[in-house]
């Protein structure tokens, strides 16, 4: 195989839809967007490790792993060596095995060049988390992460060398880029995305009964479905306290919630038609935030806690960052921003100058240059290693 004479096959590790996940969102719009760019979906390929509740009929998946099953890992590693390149998604939890452990009999397997991506990066990982993120890093060709957060704490945690990390961003669909469909009347607060434990829309709630005085009087929109984890284990138990807590504070006239897992077009207009975004999140380790991104894509001002993507992202000036578990902060950076039009507006276009290269289409780009120059590295290495023994097998 000559590397060179075409476009490298990727094989994707990941979780994949109609899984509803993050990663499964992520992989599914990385793969569209290399695909798009090539002008073919030939030779991009995934091995889907959902858990087998939801079955892709997707043709990009070319096969589906049964988690912490011997043979199922040894068919998926087989089909993976026959790609040029493989992309592992990384998450712990996605994989068989104490903290996923099984990914690194995966890695082990391959015999094509591999790049890791790592959406979460610990500031503390446990010493088996630890571990596995350095082995993982060893055997991979190069390792990619979405946040300059995320790669300082690879180089200064599992001391990785910087030369062998890339930082792309998390890509934004176009369609958050399209014009403003705000409507003037009463300023809309968007918090979108799986709805579940850890979003900190308790502090979110509690920061809108301290706005109740606001003339118009703000809206603020919960939108998204009940994490599929989260209702298999308790239904809608979870949504339904939120609601609960809304009609304590007396704000069924303010606070509204969409539960509906919305298409990406749909999606899209209701983003455009918000005034600000809410990110209230728990999470003190989040090193990349896709609503985040997509937030800033849509030219939005963003307040959110102080998780370490927002931090990074923010501090240029396209939003504000509170302190976590602080609902009077929370509140008085909303009644901020409500309040004043042109701060929103400033912060607006601070975003859309911060989202230039963000979109699918460059990131997917940059993606693809980078596998193909992973298998381009590696092919020429062999050439210089055992050249008469390159030409006896070609």
């Amino acid at each position: 195989m000559d590397v060179n004479a075409r476009k490298v096959s990727i094989g994707f590790v990941s979780t994949y839809p109609p899984t509803v996940c993050g990663l499964a969102s992520y992989t599914a719009s990385l793969v569209d967007a290399v695909a798009s760019d090539r002008g073919t979906r030939y030779g991009l390929g995934v091995v889907d490790m959902g858990d087998g509740s939801a079955r892709s009929s997707s043709p990009d998946v070319a096969y589906r792993h049964r988690t912490g099953d011997a043979d199922s890992l040894r068919t998926a590693i087989e089909v993976l060596n026959t790609f040029d390149t493989v992309s592992i998604q990384h998450e712990f939890g996605i994989f068989g095995g104490r903290d996923g452990a099984e990914v690194l009999d995966l890695i082990a397997g391959l015999t094509v060049p591999t790049v890791v991506t790592f959406h979460t990066v610990l500031e503390h990982p446990s010493t088996h988390q630890g571990v596995i993120i350095d082995r993982l890093a060893h055997e991979a060709d190069r390792v990619m992460v979405m946040s300059e957060t995320a790669s300082r704490r690879l180089v200064e945690v599992h001391g990785i060398d910087p030369k062998r990390i890339d930082v792309l961003p998390h890509g934004a669909d176009p369609v958050f880029a399209g014009p403003s469909l705000v409507s003037g009347g009463r300023p809309l607060a968007l918090t979108w995305g799986l709805i579940g434990p850890g979003k900190g829309l308790e502090s979110a709630i509690g920061a809108f009964a301290d706005l109740v005085d606001l003339d118009p009087a703000p809206r603020y929109l919960i939108a998204g479905a009940t994490h599929p984890q989260v209702r298999q284990a308790a239904g809608e138990t979870y949504r339904e306290s939120l609601m609960a807590l809304v009609r304590d504070h007396g704000l069924e006239g303010i606070v509204e919630f969409d539960d509906r897992y919305l298409e990406r077009d749909a999606l899209a207009r209701i983003v455009r038609s918000a005034d600000v975004v809410v990110l209230p999140y728990e999470s003190i380790e989040q090193v990349t935030s896709g609503v985040l991104v997509e937030a800033i894509a849509a030219s939005k001002p963003v307040v959110a806690t102080r998780f370490p993507h927002a931090v990074e992202l923010l501090s240029g000036g396209a939003g504000i960052t509170v302190p976590h578990d602080d609902t009077t902060a929370l509140g008085a950076a909303l009644r901020r921003l409500l309040t004043d039009r042109a701060e929103m507006t400033a912060m607006g276009r601070q975003a859309q100058r911060l989202a230039t290269d963000w979109y699918w289409p460059t990131v997917g780009r940059r993606f693809a240059t980078m596998l193909s120059g992973v298998a381009h590295r590696r092919h020429a290495r062999l050439v210089t290693a055992t050249p008469g023994a390159y030409r006896a097998a070609g």
